[in-house]
């Protein structure tokens, strides 16, 4: 039989097949994706093949396989080995909710959530969301930097709970995709699962309590079928994405302004840091590349850490000098 993996607990999965039927379902012996070194064999949104095992009590499954994946995001190992955590896979749209001072998103964890939506070929959309609560700047906060990411080619929606503005546009988004939310702790991640589909209340709430008891090093995905014809992955506990391992030269392909000039560039391996005539460092100081975006690439390049100095501003500076 083959199904859909909608719930992973760690050693057991509910797998739904096409005609709606869940079961239970867990490996026997190894299983391991080829090329794939992660602490879960299975994650939310695989597509799986797997035996059906009767008891006097139940029928459950045995997962024999796992079908190829057209993509997966990852939570890294916190130590030094190779190894991470498949968050989800098969995953449609990424959407980033975004908000402008209740909590601030940064324009670096912004970069971050677009470079690894890049590397796993996934489309990203940012969600402006708590638009009621804006005032005169925070509007201009917002235009400023739909403006820097329209112009690269992301989309941007602008959404609130409280009034529903903009709810609709965000379903339309989702419809016939199977889509994740992200976002920082606060930005209203459950309360917008809630006003798309009023009845998950209790399930959005029971996870994120699990997960205020102690669960967030080991975090568990769960699929739901909207009654739109859309499915969404809720990731309780998850605050960033683990960025793919890549080497330095390639980063730069991740962010599409660079991409597209780069062929322009002197030397064909340039980094667009130390280089001369490099023409990602002329488009900057042309102001055709925004500075925010060069500051998030420099991190990037640098190694720093996902979390260390999240402070920039949309126009590139950071609070360090104020």
């Amino acid at each position: 039989m083959t199904g859909l993996v909608y719930k992973s607990t760690g050693s057991w999965y509910t797998v739904k097949t096409d005609d709606g039927t869940a079961y239970e379902c867990r490996i026997k012996g190894k299983l391991r994706m080829k090329g794939i070194k992660s602490t879960n064999p299975v994650a939310v949104g695989d597509i799986v093949d797997f035996d059906l095992e009767e008891t006097t009590d139940t029928v459950t499954g045995i997962i024999t396989g796992i079908q190829e994946r057209e993509n997966y995001i990852v939570r890294k190992s916190v130590n030094l080995s190779k190894q991470m955590h498949i968050i989800a896979s098969n995953i449609d749209k990424l959407f980033l909710l975004v908000t402008i001072n209740n909590p601030p998103t940064t324009t670096s964890f912004i970069d971050r959530f677009l470079v690894t939506a890049e590397a796993y070929g996934i489309t990203a959309i940012l969600v402006f969301n708590k638009i009621d609560t804006y005032t005169e700047e925070t509007k201009y906060e917002q235009m400023y930097l739909e403006h820097v990411y329209s112009k690269i080619g992301y989309k941007s929606l602008k959404v609130s709970s409280e009034t529903r503005e903009g709810i609709e546009a965000l379903m339309a988004e989702m419809k016939d995709n199977v889509s994740m939310f992200s976002g920082h702790s606060g930005v209203g991640k459950s309360t917008l699962v809630n006003t798309i589909q009023p009845e998950f209340n209790l399930k959005t709430k029971k996870i994120s309590e699990q997960h205020s008891q102690g669960q967030h090093t080991t975090t568990f995905a769960e699929m739901f079928d909207l009654d739109f014809g859309a499915k969404i992955i809720d990731t309780p506990g998850i605050r960033g994405f683990g960025m793919v391992d890549m080497e330095k030269a390639e980063i730069g392909h991740y962010f599409p302004e660079f991409f597209a000039i780069k062929d322009q560039c002197k030397y064909h391996n340039c980094l667009h840091k130390d280089e001369p005539n490099c023409a990602v460092k002329e488009a900057l100081e042309n102001e055709e590349i925004a500075w925010s975006r060069y500051r998030s690439y420099l991190q990037m390049l640098d190694g720093e850490d996902e979390h260390y100095r999240t402070d920039i501003y949309a126009d590139g500076r950071n609070n360090d000098a104020e």
